[in-house]
């Protein structure tokens, strides 16, 4: 299981962080060799995208395991993104320092 061009283990500084990125391996009894380019985000966010991916995947080639997948919320995405920076504002929603005087 390579990430990046890297090992999984030597990729992510957490092992936890591996885990969570080949959690969806674990429902399946035959084995699978995973390569995986990310980039965007923190390494937990990667993982998460990772398990995602690999899952969307696993449910294209066997899709009985659709189920134990789903049930495990490993097909959900989130769906939340950084909000755009608004003109006027210092970012999306700071507003420059306010003097009464």
């Amino acid at each position: 299981m390579t990430v990046n061009g890297k090992p999984a283990d030597e990729y992510f500084p957490k092992g936890l962080f591996v885990k969570t990125a080949f959690e969806s391996l674990t429902s399946t009894n035959s084995a699978y060799a995973v390569s995986v380019h990310v980039r965007g985000g923190g390494h937990k966010a990667q993982a998460v995208a990772i398990r995602h991916a690999i899952s969307r995947a696993l449910n294209e080639i066997t899709p009985e395991l659709r189920k134990d997948l789903k049930q495990r919320g490993f097909l959900k995405r989130d769906p939340r993104a950084k909000e755009r920076k608004k003109f006027g504002l210092k970012k999306a929603r700071r507003a420059p320092q306010w003097s009464k005087r």
